[in-house]
């Protein structure tokens, strides 16, 4: 029995979860997928420039 208990201490110390905080040794990549489209702009753009040449009288 005394056994027992001097083993117990041992394995329960045996069981306890360590954390460990490390810094990356790769750097750190973002990748957005970032696409601009400008076209839309200018299509209306030109829509407006358009209106106002064919009505000039709305401003």
């Amino acid at each position: 029995m005394r056994v027992i208990f001097g083993i117990l201490p041992v394995l329960v110390c045996a069981c306890t979860p360590t954390v460990r905080v490390a810094a990356p040794t790769e750097p750190i990549t973002i990748n957005l997928n970032v696409r601009i489209d400008q076209e839309v702009r200018v299509r209306l753009d030109r829509e407006v420039e358009d209106l106002i040449a064919d009505n000039p009288d709305l401003f």
